[in-house]
């Protein structure tokens, strides 16, 4: 007996359709369309996960050399000093301190000088 396959290939095509909301066109409409959409937007996503950590790692250093160039050094003098003191802050934690609270972070420096 043969079998027909129309509610399954419908419903693959349904999900496929699902993910294109917010698309425009074609690519909300058409199958075909839309499943080279989604596979691309999928492979952004994938891609860009990993680029969201570069790019915020960059700006955490840009914002703590700033920050230690007002208070009269230099970041990598400041990554050398605190290694030697001993004061383990990661950088996320250091950005955040120079941003919001200069105080606390002039104290980090003086400690790493």
């Amino acid at each position: 007996m043969r079998v027909k396959r129309g509610v399954t290939t419908h419903k693959r095509h349904k999900k496929i359709i699902k993910l294109t909301k917010g698309y425009s066109k074609s690519r909300r409409s058409s199958y075909r369309k839309a499943h080279e959409a989604v596979l691309k937007a999928l492979s952004y996503q994938y891609r860009d996960r990993r680029n969201l950590k570069r790019d915020m790692r960059a700006l955490w250093i840009t914002r703590i050399g700033a920050a230690a160039r007002l208070n009269g050094t230099t970041y990598s003098a400041l990554t050398a000093g605190l290694k030697k003191a001993d004061i383990q802050l990661n950088r996320k934690t250091l950005a955040e301190l120079a941003v919001n609270q200069p105080k606390a972070f002039e104290a980090v420096v003086k400690a790493a000088k």
